[in-house]
């Protein structure tokens, strides 16, 4: 058995070096036959996908669910395709397809010496915010959970790592932006705030796509412990394989903010993006599998 994944790891590699032999548009091809195999006959998360949306948008009817839940899961595969493309595409070419729109904004606070906290959901293609160092030149993290399988968690790491980023896994991140405040380090960390906390872990309660929903606030904590500039990341997608980075304040300084303030704000900053366009959120992710008991 290959515990530290070196096997799996590799022939991911060597998946992603076919890949790059053709240009994207020749994937997206691909992408539409998965589709087909995924949606059709895999039916994969069918059931999740159709009662998350249902519940989101208990206001549309069975045919506009159903050409949402179309549209996402083509957005599904392509960010699939996407994702192994990024793995071995090149530095002018990703900023071709990824263009910042202000990024003077958090330019501005990391200049002051402020570190910023950047929010963000699971909209469009979030991986290929890993190329952010391209455009930003200071110590940029992005927080994520170690993944169980050691193959797709050493693939995703270096392939996130490649453009300079510095992957932060989560049960280290308070500590070490803890460290780079008390040494006057200023950095950007990137944080999805629409994941689902552990039961445990619950401390607050918000409405989100009409829906009871149990917040993480670990990225609100971690903001106000260093005084960060919080601010919201929109991924807006032009066309395929095209996107657009938006950035918008949150907050200047976190620790004048009320508790869970943050957090709100950002909740209703991704639901307003997914009301934009709802086909690009994971709507397979359980998302709601936690119910509020009654006080």
């Amino acid at each position: 058995m290959d515990k530290n994944g070196n096997i799996g790891y590799y022939l991911l590699r060597t998946v992603t070096w076919f890949v790059q032999l053709f240009p994207l548009w020749f994937h997206y091809v691909f992408s539409d036959f998965i589709f087909l195999l995924v949606f059709y006959v895999v039916r994969y998360r069918r059931e999740v996908v159709f009662t998350n949306l249902k519940n989101s948008f208990p206001e549309k009817s069975n045919k506009e669910i159903n050409g949402i839940a179309k549209k996402f899961y083509h957005q599904f595969c392509d960010s699939f395709i996407e994702t192994l493309y990024f793995d071995r595409v090149t530095e002018k070419e990703i900023k071709k397809r990824l263009t910042l729109l202000n990024p003077e904004l958090p330019e501005k606070y990391l200049h002051e010496g402020r570190s910023v906290v950047l929010a963000l959901g699971h909209y469009n293609n979030w991986e290929w915010n890993c190329s952010g160092p391209l455009n930003i030149e200071y110590t940029t993290y992005v927080i994520y959970k170690r993944l169980t399988n050691k193959s797709f968690d050493k693939f995703y790491y270096n392939m996130r790592a490649r453009f300079g980023i510095i992957p932060l896994e989560r049960s280290n991140t308070y500590r070490q932006l803890i460290s780079d405040s008390n040494n006057h380090k200023a950095t950007a960390s990137a944080f999805l705030m629409d994941q689902t906390p552990r039961k445990n872990e619950i401390q607050y309660w918000t409405t989100f796509l009409n829906q009871d929903t149990a917040v993480l606030t670990g990225t609100e904590k971690v903001a106000r412990k260093i005084d960060a500039v919080v601010i919201f990341c929109h991924i807006r997608k032009i066309k395929r394989g095209y996107n657009r980075l938006e950035f918008s304040l949150i907050s200047e300084r976190a620790k004048d903010t009320e508790p869970f303030e943050i957090t709100e704000k950002a909740t209703r900053m991704i639901e307003e993006v997914i009301n934009q366009r709802p086909e690009l959120w994971l709507w397979s992710h359980k998302r709601w599998k936690h119910k509020r008991e009654p006080v």
